[in-house]
C-alpha cells in the first residue's frame, strides 16, 4: 500500500510541477492524473495493489469535501452578494451540458436500427 500511495503522490508532484513550470491554468493534480492516466494506458492494466489503495481512498472521498464546505461558509457574504450569478452560471452550464450531451449521442447514435 506504501508503494502505491507513493506512486500517487509522485504523479500529483510531477503534474504540479509541470502545471507551475508550464504556466497552466490546470491544477497540478489534475495534471497528475492526466500523467497517471497515461501510463495506466500504456501498461494496460491496474496493478492490484494500486487498485486497492485508490478504492480505500475513494472509501474516504467525503473527507476531502470539509475543506471546500469550509471555503464556502467562509464566502457566504460572496455567495450572498453573487448569487444571480452563481445561479445563472450553474443553470446555464447545465442547459449547455445537457444539449452537447444529446447532441453528441444523436451523432454516436446516426446509422444504428431502432429497436423498436
Amino acid at each position: 500500500m506504501l508503494v502505491s500511495l507513493t506512486q500517487l503522490l509522485v504523479c500529483q508532484l510531477l503534474g504540479e510541477i509541470f502545471a507551475r513550470v508550464l504556466s497552466l491554468a490546470i491544477p497540478g493534480p489534475v495534471v497528475g492524473m492526466g500523467l497517471l492516466l497515461i501510463l495506466l494506458l500504456c501498461s494496460q492494466s491496474i496493478p492490484e495493489k494500486l487498485e486497492s489503495t485508490a478504492e480505500g481512498i475513494l472509501s474516504h472521498l467525503s473527507l476531502l469535501f470539509v475543506p471546500a464546505g469550509v471555503g464556502v461558509v467562509a464566502h457566504l457574504t460572496v455567495l450572498g452578494n453573487e448569487w444571480k450569478a452563481i445561479i445563472g452560471s450553474l443553470v446555464g452550464s447545465t442547459v449547455i451540458t445537457v444539449l452537447i450531451s444529446g447532441w453528441v449521442l444523436q451523432h454516436l447514435h446516426r446509422g444504428e436500427p431502432d429497436e423498436s
